[in-house]
């Protein structure tokens, strides 16, 4: 064999070669930025992101029912989806390994996808070759959450008026 020749991957491959194949091809859309070894950096705490710059000016600010309301909201249709999401999960779990074909009322088919994702463990080949360092990541935008806060309790002061005034 030749220097430049490369050696052939068995074709026989483990569970655990397959299994990795798919946590890096999931990683590789949910998460890409852990597929790459970055530099051990202290835990560094999470601080609040800046507000966007087209936030309601004191002028334009909406009734506090409002924002309750529309915080509710958001709360139920966040659980809501968390709910189907988990809900999709399981059902996927029996379809994916169904062959193609109709069962029943339902039909399972399989459709190739027009999206594309960059390939992140070729780049940072490339990257490596030409001596680019790591490659450039950016974060995601901030995201928003929306939880109840604790309800507080009343001064002492005020229960004490609230009595005298009955």
């Amino acid at each position: 064999m030749s220097k430049f020749a490369m050696p052939r991957k068995s074709r026989v491959t483990s569970l655990r070669d397959i299994a990795g194949t798919i946590t890096r091809a999931v990683r590789s859309v949910t998460n890409p930025a852990s597929l790459f070894k970055a530099p051990e950096l202290p835990a560094q705490p999470v601080e609040p992101a800046e507000d966007p710059a087209d936030v309601y000016g004191l002028d334009d600010m909406p009734e506090l029912a409002d924002i309750e309301a529309a915080a509710a909201e958001y709360n139920r249709a966040a659980d809501q989806g968390r709910r189907a999401d988990r809900g999709k999960r399981a059902a996927k779990k029996i379809l994916d390994r169904l062959p193609a074909g109709q069962y029943g009322g339902w039909l399972v088919e399989r459709i190739a996808s027009n999206r594309q994702t960059a390939d992140l463990q070729e780049i940072a080949r490339i990257f490596k070759q030409h001596g680019l360092g790591p490659v450039p990541m950016k974060s995601a935008a901030p995201s928003l959450k929306v939880k109840q806060a604790p309800t507080l309790a009343a001064p002492v002061e005020f229960e004490t008026l609230a009595a005298v005034a009955l």
